[in-house]
């Protein structure tokens, strides 16, 4: 992994203008690793790896046997890759990472709520696509995919084979289409992503990591206010207006005074 430290804004939109095609995820603390929000719960709170499987499988059945109480259309939850980014939506753990199309949103997942060094990472999905890993060159992105019924039980739930697959649900969600989102989702839950991509053969790095000082972060908030990149964008919904309000409380706009029209 290539890591890329960054002094401006200008500087990063020049930096990740090379990135063409590539998908981005931004993490708040650049000392944190790219683990999934399951990989993370269950290297927390279940020491015992041998379960790992067992435990995914049931938060699955879980999930599949009570939603069906608050969807109009429960087919939804028979794909494996819809049932799981309809979990990841709502909050549930799962070993799917979020990604975007978009560096200047994978940006604002950085820097919004953190004073601290934060992170964007870019993958180099084009190059993903076409590749597969050393020790198992037939197991292509379109051999994997887990849109395809009996590959996620295939490859994917043993915990046992250095893949991932990135892409999206044949039907995607408002949420997603907002974010222009994409996931990435991993063969093993206990290596984080950059571990994995090291098995995608050799030459230049599929995976860079921007690192954004705090310094920066005044001038990108309100460059991406400017691009209309805010969580009432991002999440459009009523949830996401409200919490869109917290970098109102940020932005002084030249001529208004205190306690004057918004």
């Amino acid at each position: 992994m290539e890591i890329v430290h960054i002094d401006s804004w200008e500087q990063f939109v020049t930096a990740t203008s090379a990135c063409d095609g590539w998908a981005f995820r931004g993490l708040p603390d650049a000392d944190w690793q790219l683990f999934s929000s399951l990989s993370r719960y269950l290297h927390s709170f279940v020491p015992d790896r041998a379960s790992w499987r067992q435990r995914e499988e049931r938060a699955l059945r879980i999930f599949r046997r009570k939603a069906h109480i608050y969807l109009a259309d429960p087919n939804v939850l028979v794909d494996d890759i819809r049932c799981l980014a309809l979990m990841q939506h709502h909050g549930a753990p799962t070993r799917m990472l979020d990604f975007t199309k978009s560096p200047f949103v994978a940006a604002f997942f950085a820097l919004n709520n953190t004073n601290r060094s934060a992170a964007v990472f870019a993958l180099d999905t084009p190059t993903l696509w076409r590749a597969a890993p050393r020790h198992a060159p037939g197991l292509r992105r379109e051999v994997i995919d887990p849109r395809v019924a009996g590959n996620f039980e295939r490859y994917f739930a043993p915990n046992d084979q250095d893949i991932l697959w990135v892409g999206e649900p044949e039907a995607m969600d408002r949420r997603l289409v907002a974010q222009s989102g994409t996931f990435v989702v991993p063969g093993v839950l206990d290596k984080p992503l950059d571990a994995i991509i090291g098995q995608y053969g050799a030459g230049p790095a599929l995976m860079r990591k921007f690192v954004l000082p705090p310094s920066l972060r005044a001038d990108a908030m309100l460059a991406l206010y400017r691009m209309n990149i805010t969580h009432a964008t991002l999440f459009p919904d009523l949830d996401g207006l409200a919490r869109s309000i917290g970098y109102e409380l940020e932005i002084t706009w030249p001529g208004h005074r205190a306690g004057g029209p918004g």
